[in-house]
């Protein structure tokens, strides 16, 4: 058993498009899969320790009886056109510890997008409760999949603000 997912797509978009999808809060609410992020607030982060709030609604999943809540998206990795990750900070306690992430080569006029979800280092008590992974592989490549259509369609471009 692991405790990572991977999942990768290729997108007929340059790397600084879907960058600026993936760094803006309400980007990331546009493409997910989970049904589970509702809105962002926060400005496009553009470094490690930039954050940004998420407003989350757990029932979209039915796994866990959180209802709405919020959680903090906190940047651990950034590198412009190639790499974002993050952590969630929450109301829990422990923080539970499980990172996100994405990872972009670009060739050419396309973006290979890699999607990783790791929750090697989270704490035991909630490695205990069994709820890990919270999002499934099919998940990660929906949101890809959505990645993709939202690139196409312009959002990053739509999205600036002047």
């Amino acid at each position: 058993m692991t405790d990572r997912i991977e999942v990768s797509r290729t997108i007929p978009a340059p790397a600084t498009e879907i960058f600026a999808v993936l760094t803006d809060p309400q980007g990331h609410v546009a493409i997910d899969a989970t049904g589970m992020l509702q809105d962002a607030d926060g400005e496009p982060v553009r470094a490690v320790g930039d954050s940004f709030v998420v407003h989350m609604d757990r029932e979209a999943l039915n796994d866990f009886p959180l209802g709405r809540y919020d959680v903090t998206v906190e940047i651990t990795q950034f590198e412009r056109d190639r790499l974002l990750a993050w952590t969630i900070l929450g109301q829990v306690r422990p923080q539970i510890g499980h990172v996100y992430g994405y990872r972009l080569q670009p060739e050419g006029d396309t973006t290979t997008v890699t999607s990783f979800y790791d929750w090697s280092d989270i704490d035991q008590q909630w490695r205990d409760a069994g709820i890990f992974p919270v999002v499934s592989e099919g998940a990660l490549r929906a949101t890809l999949g959505i990645l993709d259509r939202t690139v196409r369609r312009g959002y990053p471009r739509a999205s600036t603000k002047g």
